[in-house]
């Protein structure tokens, strides 16, 4: 459990700001307008549901307007509170601005248990509540663009499309409003399982650096790497399944609400995924071992850990006994602000959620792009690439049969080469190459500043100096 003297997860991203500003040359002014939250809308609306009318309270949170659109998920949860919505919105500027995807941060949320309403009756909530972010502008293409959370979905993404397109008849660009919508209605291959992917990448990255992997005690590769991943929802799943499945890492346990499953040997992800979506439990799974306090396993021997749930799970209570050498946050805030004191203490390297998680808002801006030119990646140019290809691989083959040196290509390989970059391709792709790209600007302050000693603190530095510049270009 958390303690009193802990700070709130707004705190928490305040406190790691503050102590990156401290190692920056920023203005008090300029320092101000990056840290507080420009606006927060609070909402409170009635729908008629079985017979009488529930009022619901909602969230949207712009923190800077750096650039715009604004851009951030609608988390639905019971745990949903101003505060929260407000130090999302501000990891959302920080990880715009670190993966350079040209918008500002903004979050949403509206106070909710959804798995406690029918189909219909949760989309007339969210119809509701979209009509009253689209009135004020905290729903449009060009200003404010929210997406998928916890707890929201490509369905809620298409309804608040489609509410959208309802109130704005003309408006030509009106799908990109919303990202995080089904393929059919505007959404683009890849964004569901993106901020897994995402996680997958910044793995591989981090491994291509011996001496980054040194410090956290590691060596090699990926291949042979023991987890344990605490959540398995859509970023917890996808990161375990790719991690496992293409990588050659080993899930030795998976942390859920209602306990956990732990196997030396290795869990199969997919098998367990099935498992909850028929039972909705991980309770009584036959192909591994059950322990009830989940949270135990947070403890467990193992070389990388992937909190993938809530905020605040790794706090100053339990860090003393985390005893994985890497941590990745798939998660917003899964480290308290004193867990991460402790942490760094210890020296564990810690993969911050604001990097590691950014694959959603990345493929998400993939998205915007695509609604905006309304076109989809690969449209143009797929079949040129496989002209291209064939004229190549027709040509060597020619050249074999006339020297007569006898060798051929393998189908296999053809087939590959042959294949253009369809939109998942590309859409892979970019956000490779983001992740990637994102990496190397945060390991040049990591390594390159004798003051910078940890991964978090170099993104929070790469980050606010974007911002910083595009104040300062504003006249600020």
């Amino acid at each position: 459990m958390q303690t009193d003297e802990e700070p709130s997860f707004r705190d928490s991203v305040d406190l790691m700001v503050n102590r990156a500003m401290r190692l920056m040359d920023l203005s008090p002014g300029l320092e101000q307008k990056i840290r507080v939250c420009n606006s927060t809308y609070i909402v409170r609306f009635g729908v008629r549901l079985r017979g009488k009318i529930e009022t619901f309270t909602g969230y949207r949170s712009v923190h800077s307007e750096h650039m715009e659109p604004v851009k951030g998920g609608i988390r639905y949860a019971l745990s949903v509170n101003q505060d929260e919505v407000e130090a999302l919105a501000a990891l959302m500027t920080y990880k715009c601005a670190l993966v350079e995807t040209p918008f500002g941060g903004s979050k949403g949320g509206l106070c909710i248990d959804p798995r406690a309403w029918e189909e219909h009756e949760l989309e007339q909530i969210t119809r509701r509540f979209a009509y009253e972010l689209i009135k004020r502008n905290l729903i449009h293409p060009a200003q404010n663009v929210p997406a998928p959370d916890m707890g929201t979905g490509e369905r809620e993404m298409a309804w608040i499309a489609d509410q959208y397109t309802r109130m704005n008849t003309t408006d030509i660009n009106s799908r990109a409003c919303v990202t995080g919508k089904p393929p059919h209605a505007g959404g683009i291959q890849g964004r569901v399982e993106a901020t897994g992917r995402g996680v997958q990448y910044a793995l591989r990255v981090f491994f291509r650096y011996p001496e980054d992997t040194a410090k956290a005690g590691l060596s090699g590769g990926l291949e042979g790497k023991r987890v344990i991943v605490q959540g398995l929802g859509n970023v917890g799943y996808h990161a375990a399944k790719f991690l496992s499945e293409e990588d050659g890492c080993i899930i030795t346990a998976v942390i859920e609400r209602d306990g956990a499953l732990h196997d030396d040997r290795g869990l199969c992800i997919e098998d367990i995924r099935q498992w909850m979506v028929k039972r909705g439990s991980i309770k009584g799974y036959p192909s591994a071992a059950y322990t009830e306090d989940g949270s135990a396993l947070l403890e467990a021997a193992c070389d990388i850990l992937i909190p993938a749930a809530l905020e605040g799970v790794i706090h100053m209570g339990n860090a003393p006994r985390i005893k994985a050498p890497l941590i990745i946050e798939a998660a917003n805030g899964p480290i308290t602000f004193g867990a991460d004191e402790i942490l760094r203490e210890k020296g564990v390297v810690i993969i911050p959620d604001m990097y590691a998680n950014a694959g959603g808002v990345t493929v998400s801006y993939f998205e915007w792009v695509k609604n905006l030119s309304h076109i989809r990646f690969g449209r143009m140019q797929r079949r040129a690439e496989e002209a291209r290809s064939l004229l190549l691989v027709e040509e060597l083959e020619r050249l074999s049969a006339d020297k007569g040196l006898g060798w051929t290509l393998t189908e296999d390989f053809k087939d590959r080469f042959l294949t253009g970059s369809d939109e998942l391709a590309l859409v892979r792709s970019g956000l490779d190459d983001t992740m990637r790209t994102a990496y190397q600007a945060m390991r040049a302050v990591w390594h390159g500043r004798d003051d910078v000693n940890d991964l978090r603190t170099a993104a929070y530095i790469v980050s606010i100096d974007r911002v910083a510049k595009a104040y300062r270009s504003k006249g600020l």
